[in-house]
C-alpha cells in the first residue's frame, strides 16, 4: 500500500457491508465475525429441500439450493443491499467464492458444465455497473473451474424491480422478459443458473421456461439467498 492509500485509508477505513464496523487487516469486504455467523441453510446437502419445493412443478430441475437465509431487517439483507445498491462488486465475488464451496460440498453439483448467471436488463446493468449475479458467477467459477456463460441469456425486456412487486405480480412482470440468443452453445449441457435471491422463484422460472426448449439441456439453480421470515 503507497503512503497515499494509507493515508486515504486510515481517514475513510473500510468497513463491513453487514455490520459496519471497522475491517482489519486481511479482512475484505466483509469481517470474519459476520461471514462466520451468516445464517446458512445447508440446502445444498439434502433433495426437497425449501429451494426444490419452490420451484417443484413449475420447471423441471436436477437440483436447486439457496446458501443463506434472508430476513427482513437481518445481516443477509445488508449485504445483499450493499452488493446491488452499494457498488460492492468485490463483494458478490467473495460470496460467489462461498457458494462455490457450499456446492462442492455437497456433491451433488458436480457434473455441472457451465454457469449461467441470471442477466439485468441492459439498461439497468449499465446504471449499476455490473451485474451481481455474474460477479457471484465469477467467485463460483474460481473455486469450481466452470466456465461462465455471459450475454446468451439475455433480459430484452426492462421489467419492474422484482422486488417492488407483489407475490402475484411478480410472474406476469417477468414472463417473456428472457431469450437465449445462441442455444446451440448450452445445447446438452448442464446449467447451473445462479442468482442473488431467491423470493417466490418467479425470476428463475421465467428464465428456465426459455432454457427448456434446448436439445439435451439440464438445469441445475442455485441462489445466494433465499427469503425467510
Amino acid at each position: 500500500m503507497s503512503p497515499l492509500q494509507s493515508i486515504f485509508q486510515a481517514l475513510f477505513p473500510s468497513t463491513c457491508a453487514c455490520c459496519g464496523q471497522v475491517l482489519t487487516a486481511g479482512e475484505s469486504q466483509i469481517c470474519v465475525g459476520c461471514l462466520a455467523d451468516l445464517p446458512q441453510t445447508g440446502y445444498s446437502t439434502y433433495e426437497d429441500n425449501p429451494a426444490e419445493r419452490k420451484l417443484l412443478g413449475r420447471i423441471h430441475f436436477e437440483h436447486a439450493t439457496a446458501m443463506l437465509l434472508y430476513r427482513s431487517g437481518g445481516t443477509v439483507r445488508q449485504m445483499v443491499h450493499a452488493m446491488k445498491f452499494h457498488q460492492c462488486p468485490e463483494l458478490c465475488v467473495i460470496m460467489g467464492r462461498q457458494m462455490g464451496l457450499d456446492l462442492m460440498r455437497s456433491g451433488h453439483f458436480d457434473d455441472v458444465d457451465i454457469l449461467l448467471p441470471v442477466p439485468l436488463h441492459w439498461l439497468r446493468q449499465l446504471g449499476r455497473g455490473y451485474n451481481q449475479s455474474e460477479l457471484l458467477c465469477r467467485g463460483i467459477s474460481e473455486v469450481m473451474a466452470r466456465p461462465i456463460s455471459t450475454g446468451n441469456l439475455i433480459r430484452h425486456r426492462n421489467t419492474l424491480k422484482q422486488s417492488q412487486q407483489s407475490a402475484d405480480n411478480r410472474v406476469a412482470n417477468v414472463e417473456g422478459a428472457f431469450r437465449v440468443k445462441k442455444p446451440d452453445l448450452l445445447a446438452g449441457h448442464h446449467v447451473l443458473l445462479v442468482d442473488d435471491v431467491m423470493t417466490t422463484g418467479a425470476t428463475l422460472t421465467a428464465c428456465a421456461d426459455v432454457l427448456a426448449g434446448i436439445p439435451g439441456i439440464r438445469i441445475s439453480v442455485a441462489t445466494l439467498t433465499i427469503a425467510g421470515n
